[in-house]
């Protein structure tokens, strides 16, 4: 065998030497030995297109009309009152995602397809307010779904498209990036967690499909923000991301309601000194607890106010968005272990979870 190999590999490499030799001093060789491969059009070097993922995702994004019977009489107002928004395509046998303020009230719901078709039975499966998402269902077969990525986690500085029909102009798409992720303080609860971007959302996008430059689902599209002072503020829009989209709707699909774990408290991220984190870059070590309900389940487990709780459910406090992600998706009734740092000491404790109760 090693005789073999001696009397094979010389004159291999020999040919090989040889061959690299004549393709590099004959340039115009190379495209007989190594032809070029044509860009797809979205990456041409004439120009950067996102028509692939508009072709890929516009067709499973919906319109969505909702019309209330209005209880003022006829000669002050219109008797019905409509409502824009809209909605995409989850699955094929027609469950649509849409934003809750679209439907809310609605006493008739109308989806319209981009090929035209249009559909009047519609079904509310549930709703959200929280994350303001509502699931419909059409009893349709063979429908055009969002393409997902599992894979897919948006960062800040992504490309994305809105794709929706703002002011009923038919489907619009609008482009921008990813401004900021984890946005809270816009919402009344801390169990929503939304995308800022600065693609444009206008009145009927309300429910539409943020995707990415594949034509991957990113977000449901939300409200435009808006200040006390009604400020004309451009380039700020939000967007439940899909992550978060996805429970909800498999909550709804399962119980037709969404039940999350509430433990009556809330907390300031804090370092190993026990300093409040105030940035992006300090780790974080903790969460001193501020506020307690007075009746709540933390209450009534002993926890105080300035314990700082360093582990729940055994994992380490390092992201308080991840520490109430673990505590909403936990069922009522189920036990979870603290483990509090006060006056020196360390102490477990255990607390019942209870049912957030929601506003409608």
């Amino acid at each position: 065998m090693l005789k073999f190999f001696k009397f094979v590999l010389p004159p291999l490499f020999a040919g090989l030497g040889i061959a690299f030799l004549v393709v590099f001093f004959s340039p115009n060789m190379r495209a007989t030995l190594l032809p070029n491969v044509p860009l797809p059009s979205a990456m041409s070097v004439d120009h950067l297109s996102f028509a692939d993922a508009v072709e890929r995702a516009a067709p499973s994004v919906v319109t969505i009309i909702s019309e209330s019977i209005s209880k003022e009489p006829r000669y002050k107002r219109q008797n019905t009152v409509q409502e824009l928004g809209s909605g995409v395509i989850m699955s094929s046998d027609g469950y649509i995602l849409t934003n809750y303020h679209v439907i809310n009230n609605a006493d008739q719901i109308m989806v319209l397809l981009t090929d035209g078709r249009r559909y009047f039975d519609v079904q509310l499966i549930g709703f959200d307010t929280i994350t303001d998402l509502a699931l419909l269902k059409i009893n349709v077969e063979h429908l055009p779904v969002i393409p997902v990525s599992d894979r897919f986690a948006p960062r800040v500085g992504d490309v994305v498209l809105a794709i929706g029909n703002p002011l009923n102009l038919g489907q619009t798409i609008t482009q921008g990036i990813i401004s900021a992720t984890g946005k809270q303080k816009i919402t009344d609860s801390p169990y929503n967690s939304l995308l800022q971007m600065d693609a444009a959302i206008n009145v009927g996008n309300s429910g539409g499909a943020l995707v990415n430059s594949n034509g991957d689902l990113v977000g449901i599209t939300s409200a435009q923000f808006k200040t006390r002072e009604n400020l004309d503020i451009q380039g700020i829009f939000f967007a439940v991301p899909y992550s978060l989209a996805k429970e909800v709707m498999d909550k709804l699909i399962r119980h037709g309601r969404v039940v999350r774990g509430y433990l009556g408290f809330t907390g300031t991220a804090v370092d190993s000194t026990g300093k409040e984190v105030s940035d992006n870059f300090t780790p974080v070590a903790g969460l001193r607890i501020t506020n307690l309900d007075p009746l709540g389940p933390a209450w009534q487990a002993g926890i105080k106010e300035q314990d700082i709780v360093i582990k729940i459910a055994g994992e380490d406090v390092t992201n308080p968005q991840k520490t109430l992600t673990v505590i909403g998706n936990s069922d009522p009734g189920h036990e979870i272990e603290f483990e509090l740092y006060r006056n020196g000491e360390i102490l477990k404790v255990m607390v019942k979870v209870a049912e957030l109760e929601t506003k409608l």
